[in-house]
């Protein structure tokens, strides 16, 4: 990766993306040090341009951000860091220092995965998600093939309003049936995007 620091006097603005949910978490700056301080820790790390020092975000908070990978654009002067953020990123406390509206789009269904996957070990009594995961597999296939047909008879005969709440339903139960097998939708993804 070819950086050039020149076109900014030694930094390049940097932005961190959440590598699961693609949301835009904030901007930074690095300088090359900063660059090399994050690829041998695995945590960002910035030059921050009031201290003129380096600075890893979460040293003193403990909300880091672990790299997952770094990019540079078409003209070589911006960074894109996607990392897996522990905590929230902004220094006020939210998600994203554009808000704290969480991830939009699909990236929302890497929140949702998450909290399937922390269903894994709730209550079955007190978690209907909980409960799938924890009881026959033949259950949760069950179900994704009644929300299956469920989708059908709403898309040949219902309002769009009723298709739409079906395929929601059929979504839902087939990320918690993937997730029973140790799967996201990721793996789908990756099968989908070998085939084209």
């Amino acid at each position: 990766m070819k950086i050039d620091f020149e076109k900014g006097g030694g930094l390049v603005p940097t932005i961190i993306q959440n590598a699961d949910t693609e949301q835009v978490l904030m901007l930074g700056y690095m300088n090359e040090e900063a660059v090399r301080a994050t690829e041998d820790s695995g945590f960002v790390t910035f030059y921050s341009r009031s201290r003129q020092c380096l600075w890893r975000k979460g040293e003193t908070s403990g909300n880091t951000l672990a790299l997952v990978d770094m990019t540079v654009d078409c003209d070589n002067d911006t960074v894109l860091v996607r990392a897996r953020p522990a905590g929230p990123t902004c220094h006020t406390g939210t998600l994203s220092c554009f808000g704290d509206q969480g991830a939009q789009g699909f990236g929302w269904l890497a929140d949702l995965t998450a909290l399937i996957e922390s269903r894994k070990s709730a209550d079955p009594k007190t978690s209907y998600t909980a409960e799938l995961l924890q009881g026959p597999l033949t259950k949760c296939a069950q179900k994704v093939g009644e929300e299956g047909v469920e989708t059908v008879i709403a898309a040949l005969a219902e309002t769009d309003e009723a298709l739409t709440g079906e395929a929601a339903d059929l979504l839902y139960h087939l990320m918690v049936l993937l997730a029973a097998k140790n799967l996201t939708l990721v793996d789908v993804i990756k099968t989908l995007k070998s085939r084209s």
